[in-house]
């Protein structure tokens, strides 16, 4: 994946953040952009690094049913 495609993915996923409550699809989401993390150029992992946060986050609040 290019850096740019990975951008745009990781752009899109922050804008539909809000509308994942299922479990399931926030541990994809959080294995995609810990993946992508690591094969990033370094200017864009700030980003996904924010998102990796915001997502463990979410899957914590699922997980305890504070969602």
């Amino acid at each position: 994946m290019s850096g740019i495609e990975a951008y745009r993915y990781m752009q899109q996923l922050a804008r539909h953040l809000d509308g994942l409550q299922d479990p399931g699809e926030i541990e994809t989401a959080l294995d995609e952009v810990e993946y992508l993390c690591e094969v990033l150029d370094p200017e864009l992992q700030d980003a996904a690094s924010d998102l990796i946060e915001r997502l463990r986050a979410m899957l914590q609040r699922v997980r305890h049913g504070a969602f």
